[in-house]
């Protein structure tokens, strides 16, 4: 695993152990950030990466210029590796982490003044977890207008095309993985 452009260009993230935590892999963040590129401008973004894990992908947005970051993810030792990534990369400074499970994160959140311009959301897809996040984040004013949240799910399942004012603009698979991405609007 590796940051693949920007600043931190070639860096190598550190990975747990096993299957607790699944890091997507480097094809599939490769294609979702040439997918995100054409669409967006990294410089100055405010990122929320939902279930972080290892923090790949918000690690990926900070290297391209993003703000910041806020990463949320409550397992201790994936945790810790999240850590130890934003201090390889140098982005800890530009970094918040959460620790606690992601929807009482997301509400916490809420009760903040910012909006975030990019979400990534990647989270343990036994827990069923997308609709409540999908309803807090359609029920606040975490989203900027123009946002987009990216969903990584299992290819196996397609999720809802809308919700509230969240509408799916695309959806890739990879493999076993597919990314669905959101934005508000038609």
């Amino acid at each position: 695993m590796r940051v693949i452009s920007g600043f931190c260009r070639g860096r190598k993230l550190s990975a747990p152990a096993g299957v607790t935590t699944r890091p997507t892999a480097d094809r599939v963040k490769e294609a979702l950030f040439s997918i995100l590129a054409s669409r967006i401008d990294f410089t100055d973004l405010l990122v929320l990466d939902i279930c972080a894990g290892t923090g790949s992908l918000g690690i990926e947005s900070l290297s391209r210029g993003a703000r910041s970051c806020c990463f949320i993810e409550n397992n201790l030792s994936t945790r810790a590796l999240l850590q130890k990534n934003l201090l390889a990369t140098a982005c800890h400074g530009r970094s918040e982490i959460l620790m606690m499970d992601a929807v009482k994160a997301v509400q916490v959140l809420a009760g903040r003044t910012h909006q975030f311009d990019l979400v990534f959301f990647d989270p343990p897809y036994e827990l069923g977890l997308y609709q409540r996040i999908f309803e807090i984040l359609n029920s606040t004013t975490l989203l900027s207008p123009d946002a987009i949240l990216v969903a990584e799910c299992s290819a196996r399942v397609q999720l809802p095309e809308s919700c509230g004012s969240l509408h799916r603009f695309d959806r890739r698979v990879y493999g076993e993985t597919a990314i669905e991405l959101f934005t508000q609007g038609e």
